[in-house]
């Protein structure tokens, strides 16, 4: 209102027809299903860069045998660069549905303040061809190739849920590769980048503590339980619309989209740079070798 407002006193003569037959969620809605579309086609640029690191790294790595681990016990031989393709295609289902929630992102459009569009028929006499027209236009313009047929107050929360679905699993995914790396640093087999002057520990000069997984795991960890949230506010949503959906996307859409970013900086940095120690990796491998002779 505010807006509006201020844009009345700059253009008197345009005041009464500002905002004309529109409600708030025509302009904050619309404008959300833009940012989502846009911050998706940043996070798949970086999601595919990760993939084609790791790629890289399984490929240089495909006949490295090592131990494989079942109950967190030394079972059969697998390789280091099958454990990594592991990972790789938990990332690809990751790619694919974020892709899919991407591709399939529609426009709320033009509706009123209850999802009709019965004020735009009362601006063109009736014409229906008319409203329908601009409700073309302007999706077009904000490059969509449709919009959602139907609509309340505001586009469904559902689709919040869905690319919070198709977002928040990866920080599943982020959980369970970090910790794979962590547990593999401990065992001394494979390591995360490890700066020239990185300090280990403060109190322990030989400590190569695996800091980045453990970011990875932790920042995956509260991507993850975000999903939560979305569920709970397309849940509450009564009627054609109400309030209670509107502080927390405020927080929880920017809020999973600065957190997945986060988590693919840092994934990229650590694919950049992964060391395996086969040495380490084939005398673990002896120390088991007796026991799988049985």
């Amino acid at each position: 209102m505010a807006w509006v407002h201020t844009y009345g006193l700059c253009a008197p003569a345009a005041a009464g027809i500002i905002h004309w037959g529109a409600t708030s969620c025509y302009v904050t809605d619309n404008a959300d299903l833009v940012l989502m579309r846009d911050g998706l086609d940043i996070l798949l640029k970086k999601m595919a860069t990760a993939i084609d690191k790791l790629s890289a790294f399984a490929m240089q790595w495909k006949d490295q045998p090592c131990l494989g681990f079942t109950h967190l016990q030394p079972a059969q031989l697998t390789t280091v660069g099958k454990r990594a393709c592991v990972w790789l295609q938990d990332l690809l289902m990751d790619l694919r549905a974020m892709q899919r929630v991407r591709d399939e992102l529609c426009f709320r459009g033009v509706k009123g303040t209850t999802g009709t569009q019965a004020s735009f028929l009362q601006i063109f006499d009736g014409d229906h061809a008319k409203v329908e027209k601009l409700d073309e236009l302007v999706t077009e313009k904000a490059g969509f190739a449709g919009c959602y047929p139907i609509a309340t107050q505001t586009y469904s929360r559902k689709v919040d849920l869905e690319v919070g679905s198709a977002v928040c699993n990866f920080g599943a995914t982020c959980q369970r590769i970090s910790t794979d790396i962590r547990h593999l640093a401990s065992w001394k087999e494979i390591e995360e980048p490890f700066e020239k002057d990185q300090i280990g520990s403060s109190a322990m000069a030989y400590k190569r503590n695996p800091m980045r997984s453990e970011r990875l795991t932790s920042l995956g960890r509260r991507l993850a339980n975000l999903h939560a949230d979305f569920i709970s506010t397309y849940a509450g949503q009564w009627m054609e619309r109400t309030l209670d959906d509107s502080a927390i996307r405020r927080i929880d859409i920017p809020e999973m989209y600065l957190c997945a970013d986060a988590l693919l900086i840092l994934m990229n940095n650590i694919f950049s740079g992964l060391v395996v120690y086969p040495k380490r990796i084939e005398h673990r491998i002896l120390e088991e070798l007796p026991f799988m002779a049985t």
